[in-house]
């Protein structure tokens, strides 16, 4: 855990970013991969459904916002192990499939993303059987709860179920989207989904007209794990301000992403590179390798404050087949004044 990388370490990895990022793909081929976005993770989706992933219950070590008693870590400091927890049932420590590495807390897999896309038939439809409630009168799914989660990126559910599971606050609603409507289906579809506590429901973030359920300064925490990356550069400022309107004064957005220089980021080979730190999986889904300022940068133009921002360099070794692998990540925590 937190492990201390050398110089000539740190060189080596930026060397390798320098090669794999030196030729982009032509604008139209990533025009088309933003486009057909939505299609890409319903794919991912539909092959994978909810098999891939095992429950992350190292969450409430990492944010005990998430518990019943909610005891804000206020240090910043805390990182406990969490990532040997969560592995890929598609072949443990180590495993790479489709350009997801397993083991990577939301893997590099779920970052189930929002984009924006088309409107199309099939999406119509979505929109219909998803339908986001209005929330005239104060009656809107949750408004008689006491405390109000919402999970942006939601996956198969992999978060929100240990939240409902552990914590059982009778005040307690939580809201979870995707830009995915075969990630939602997942989540409605699992027997533990209780309508009475959760909403699930498709939202595309990208779209500014798109409405949430909920009223803005109605929500006490905001999730976002491997989600933030798997966006547009240019759109991740326009969506972070967004979530900062729907959170309380006093509530937080919680948040766990790539840190630059990580495995997945130095696994790329040329010709993935979209632009600077920004790259296309062999599935067309994208990613992004942040550094603490920006992210910094994001939170506090959007107005919060900072409670934790830090590196998270871990080495995982596989002994079975002899590799050793470098992971970086980031986790924030910024509050609403």
């Amino acid at each position: 855990d937190n492990v201390e990388w050398s110089e000539e370490q740190e060189a080596s990895a930026r060397s390798k970013v320098q090669e794999n990022s030196s030729q982009l793909l032509p604008q139209d081929k990533q025009e088309e991969y933003e486009v057909n976005a939505k299609r890409y993770w319903d794919d991912f989706y539909k092959i994978h459904e909810n098999g891939f992933f095992k429950d992350r219950h190292w969450l409430f070590t990492e944010f005990p916002e998430l518990t019943p008693n909610r005891n804000p870590s206020q240090n910043g400091d805390s990182v406990h192990e969490f990532s040997n927890k969560e592995e890929s049932t598609n072949g443990g420590l180590g495993s790479c499939e489709n350009g997801h590495c397993s083991l990577e807390t939301r893997a590099e897999n779920e970052l189930n993303l929002i984009k924006s896309t088309p409107k199309i038939c099939t999406e119509e439809l979505a929109t219909q059987k998803y339908s986001e409630p209005n929330q005239s009168d104060g009656d809107y799914p949750g408004s008689s709860a006491s405390y109000r989660i919402l999970e942006v990126g939601c996956g198969a559910g992999n978060t929100v179920f240990p939240i409902l599971q552990t914590n059982n606050d009778p005040g307690l609603f939580v809201y979870c989207c995707d830009f995915s409507t075969t990630a939602v289906d997942l989540v409605q579809n699992n027997v533990e989904y209780d309508s009475s506590r959760c909403f699930a429901f498709v939202h595309d973030l990208c779209n500014n007209q798109s409405p949430f359920p909920m009223p803005d300064e109605s929500l006490d925490i905001v999730i976002l794990i491997f989600v933030l990356s798997a966006i547009l550069p240019e759109k991740m400022q326009c969506i972070v301000n967004r979530l900062s309107r729907l959170l309380k004064p006093g509530g937080m957005i919680l948040l766990r992403d790539y840190g630059r220089y990580d495995l997945a980021q130095l696994r790329f080979k040329k010709g993935q590179c979209l632009s600077d730190n920004f790259y296309v999986r062999g599935d067309g889904t994208r990613v992004y390798f942040f550094t603490q300022d920006e992210l910094d940068d994001l939170f506090t133009t959007a107005g919060l404050e900072k409670i934790q921002n830090l590196v998270d360099r871990r080495l995982q070794v596989n002994r079975g087949k002899q590799m050793t692998m470098y992971r970086v990540w980031i986790q924030c925590k910024y509050r609403k004044p």
